[in-house]
């Protein structure tokens, strides 16, 4: 299963006002949203959560690298 590691580090940190942190905030959300709509979990590992989707076309659509093949990292690299 195609999957890759959820890490918040600044998602607000480039946000000059509250207002830009809340509309960062509403993206974010609606992304999750529309994913969640889609089939994309969200699974608990030991090393952090994993967004995980079943179907390998969908979760390449939205651009996602999948971390759990190195085979397929490599091929991005040129």
């Amino acid at each position: 299963m195609a999957y890759f590691t959820w890490k918040e580090t600044g998602l607000t940190a480039d946000c000059a006002s509250l207002e830009a942190m809340a509309a960062r905030f509403e993206e974010a959300a609606a992304l999750m949203r529309r994913m969640a709509a889609e089939g994309f979990l969200l699974e608990r590992h030991s090393d952090g959560q994993h967004i995980t989707h079943s179907d390998g076309a969908v979760f390449e659509a939205y651009g996602f690298i999948d971390e759990g093949s190195p085979v397929r990292q490599l091929n991005l690299i040129e």
